[in-house]
C-alpha cells in the first residue's frame, strides 16, 4: 500500500490565516465577554453596597438606642430636679 502523497505545508499561508480569524475573533471576543461580565460585575456592586447600608443601619440603631438611653437619663434628673425646687420652695415659704 502506498500513502498518499504529502502536500508542503506553506507555514506563511497558515500563519496568515490564523492572524487573520484572530483579527476578526479578538474583538468578537472582548465584546461578548464584555456583556457576559456586565450583569455579574453590577449584581456584585448591589450586593457590597446593600451590606454597606446594613452596616449603616445597624450603626444608626446603636446610635438611636443610646440617645433613647440618654434621653431617659435626662428626662429622671429633670424630675429630680423639679422636685428638689419644689421642696426648696416650700422651705423657703412662710409658714401659715
Amino acid at each position: 500500500m502506498q500513502q498518499p502523497p504529502m502536500l508542503p505545508i506553506d507555514l506563511t499561508a497558515v500563519v496568515a490565516v490564523f492572524m487573520g480569524t484572530l483579527i476578526v475573533l479578538i474583538p468578537v471576543a472582548g465584546a461578548t465577554v464584555r456583556f457576559a461580565i456586565k450583569p455579574i460585575t453590577e449584581a456584585m456592586a448591589k450586593m457590597k453596597e446593600s451590606q454597606g447600608t446594613a452596616q449603616q443601619m445597624a450603626l444608626i440603631q446603636q446610635r438611636m438606642e443610646l440617645m433613647e438611653h440618654q434621653f431617659g437619663a435626662m428626662e429622671s434628673e429633670v424630675h429630680r430636679i423639679t422636685e428638689v425646687a419644689e421642696f426648696t420652695a416650700q422651705l423657703k415659704s412662710p409658714e401659715k
